[in-house]
């Protein structure tokens, strides 16, 4: 795949309108990710989200010494499920389960992983238990951008879920997926760019 060809298919996967969701077939990715439970829980939220960056981040050296490689900074991601779905649709954060995750390149290996979480533990102590590899193959799936906050996207989800979904004869098969392209902390709530991807199946 040439260079213009690799841009134009990150485009269609981590930039699709805020207009209308859109079908994309979503390739084999594998990430480093820690699982959780509660969303209302922010304190476990952003201790999850230090330690993905701060596992990460010495990797990026690591490569650059060793093996000539670079790799530009992944954004956060992260997978929401619930025992029911509608918790999910209706916003019902303390009964959702969580995995905050961080895209690798396919040459990033355990004994470079293991390093960065060493060098990230010496700053924020014992490595969280599920912190790991973890391959995801969604396939066919519907996605849109929000745009705001975070507190809005329940009508961007029930947009997607209730209206797009059901007239294109399709049904939610797999984990709802964020994925969150600025930080709150340094751009205005109105500013928030967060794709809503959901992988589906025909009905």
């Amino acid at each position: 795949m040439s260079h213009a060809d690799e841009l134009a298919r990150l485009k269609e996967l981590y930039l699709p309108p805020s207009t209308h969701p859109v079908l994309v077939d979503v390739p084999e990715f594998r990430y480093v990710v820690i699982d959780g439970h509660d969303a209302t829980d922010r304190a476990a939220l952003e201790y999850a989200t230090k330690w993905l960056f701060a596992a990460v981040l010495p990797t990026k050296q690591i490569a650059r010494k060793r093996m000539g490689k670079d790799f530009v900074e992944a954004p956060l991601e992260g997978l929401w499920w619930a025992d029911d779905p509608a918790d999910l649709v209706h916003a019902n954060r303390e009964r959702l389960r969580w995995r905050l995750m961080i895209v690798t390149p396919d040459w990033m290996t355990e004994a470079m992983l293991d390093e960065g979480v060493r060098a990230a533990g010496a700053r924020l102590g014992e490595r969280p238990e599920s912190l790991r590899f973890e391959a995801l193959h969604e396939g066919l799936s519907a996605q849109i951008m929000h745009i705001g906050p975070n507190a809005q996207e329940p009508a961007t989800i029930a947009r997607l879920h209730d209206e797009f979904l059901p007239a294109s004869g399709l049904v939610a098969h797999g984990k709802h997926h964020e994925i969150y392209l600025n930080d709150p902390k340094r751009v205005a709530p109105e500013r928030l760019k967060t794709v809503i991807r959901q992988p589906v199946r025909r009905a």
